[in-house]
């Protein structure tokens, strides 16, 4: 929230520098690229030492790339889904890379199991975040809501970890657990406002994949054709054999063709005793 209302005014001081890389030959997806590659180092390359003013200032330079990059693809009018695509990506690389840098240095030098696992919880619950929104909206349902989007995050975190560079303690844990809980409220309130949109809608199911067959409402019946065989009318018998022992239907011999109901039965003639001649 709070950053979509300062993304206007931020957007206002890189407009001219966006309108020049617009009239280059700067490629969007190369800026976003680059800005990705930016994050990153900078977070692997100072956070994970300990290094926060200056390893903020780093990736807050590269972060703006996330909004010139959108600006030269409108100027230009090559907005394609491929770029919203590599750019949604990128944002995911970029986020693992400063809660991961963040998850080595408690865990190593920082020697703090408890704020390692919260910056490996934010990183967690900032990634399920992301895929429920990604998620709902491939489904048809709007998930723009959350106390607190990427935006806002991002901007609690880089504040917080720049000024304890600079000696103001607690701030950066403090940070830390205060997005562990406002991650999992995001993440719950999405939840929650889908699951809403879901029973308004009066519950739509997925069609089934094309080509598959067509359910049959008898399957599963007990002694239907196709149904389970496990049923009770599933076990037909054809009498017994010399121990008492059921004998299923069409096992032993071939059954004999059954006499046309037309052609009345001949009656059994006695055979005729052979005399040898001479008696």
């Amino acid at each position: 929230m709070l950053a979509s209302k300062a993304r206007p005014q931020i957007q206002k001081v890189l407009d001219p520098l966006s309108e020049w890389a617009a009239r280059s030959s700067v490629s969007p997806d190369m800026v976003t690229v680059i800005g990705t590659i930016g994050v990153a180092g900078g977070a692997l390359g100072f956070f994970t030492r300990g290094v926060f003013f200056v390893g903020t200032l780093v990736i807050t330079l590269f972060v703006f790339s996330d909004l010139m990059d959108g600006v030269i693809a409108r100027a230009r009018g090559i907005s394609s889904k491929w770029g919203a695509f590599l750019d949604s990506t990128s944002d995911r690389v970029g986020d693992g890379a400063i809660f991961g840098s963040l998850v080595i240095w408690y865990a190593g030098d920082g020697d703090s199991l408890p704020l390692a696992g919260a910056a490996l919880l934010c990183l967690v619950a900032g990634s399920v975040t992301s895929y429920v929104k990604a998620r709902a909206e491939g489904l048809g349902f709007s998930c723009d809501v959350g106390f607190a989007e990427r935006g806002e995050r991002l901007l609690i975190l880089l504040v917080a970890a720049g000024l304890y560079g600079l000696g103001v303690p607690y701030l950066l844990p403090v940070a830390l657990w205060f997005l562990v809980g406002a991650t999992l409220l995001t993440v719950s309130q999405r939840v929650v406002h889908v699951h809403r949109q879901f029973v308004r809608s009066g519950r739509p199911t997925l069609a089934p994949p094309a080509g598959a067959p067509a359910s049959d409402p008898a399957a599963g019946q007990p002694g239907a054709a196709g149904g389970d065989p496990s049923g009770s009318a599933s076990v037909m018998t054809a009498g017994s054999g010399p121990d008492g022992a059921p004998i299923p239907a069409g096992a032993g011999d071939t059954p004999p063709a059954a006499t046309p109901a037309h052609q009345p039965q001949q009656p059994s003639v006695p055979a005729v005793p052979r005399i040898a001649p001479g008696h």
